[in-house]
């Protein structure tokens, strides 16, 4: 049986010219399934586990294809982990990423604010967006806390280690 990823991709890949093959599908479900951004790296470990043919050469360049393709997203998330880049796929609604400098949380925000920046941008420009990628940096509660120990002088533990994980949160 089919996954629903797979079963959306398939659509917008044919709209787009681009045939799927086993390789294309395992990147995309991946993508989708996993709920993480992930980098090119560990989205050639998981895809190993389940193709072993599959190279780190093959992953990129299928990478790169699906991104021209306009299938999946390349993020830089506020450049937390140096010049890594993340990967999401495309067909979500649009939303903001809003990043961890301090732990590396990523989380994903959805709501109308967005939408009213959007029509704000537009309106003011004159401008048609096509797309849109807001990234937001600062602090999670967690790590203002440890923070704010640290200004006061407390004894506060090591700094935390990044974290990738995502979230929704709506407005």
């Amino acid at each position: 049986m089919e996954s629903t990823a797979r079963a959306s991709a398939e659509p917008s890949a044919s709209a787009r010219g681009v045939r799927l093959t086993r390789q294309r599908k395992i990147l995309l479900d991946l993508l989708d399934e996993t709920g993480e951004h992930l980098d090119a790296d560990r989205l050639c470990q998981l895809a190993r586990e389940r193709d072993p043919k599959l190279n780190r050469v093959t992953v990129y360049r299928t990478l790169k294809l699906l991104k021209e393709s306009g299938l999946v997203d390349e993020l830089d998330l506020m450049h937390h982990a140096g010049e890594q880049h993340y990967y999401e796929t495309r067909r979500k609604q649009e939303h903001a990423h809003v990043v961890c400098l301090g732990c590396g949380k990523v989380e994903e925000f959805f709501g109308e604010p967005l939408r009213r920046l959007r029509k704000q941008v537009e309106s003011h420009f004159g401008f048609q967006i096509l797309i849109a990628r807001t990234e937001i940096g600062g602090y999670c509660s967690h790590c203002r806390t440890l923070r704010a120990g640290r200004t006061e002088g407390a004894d506060v533990a090591a700094p935390v280690n990044p974290i990738r994980r995502k979230t929704r949160r709506s407005a």
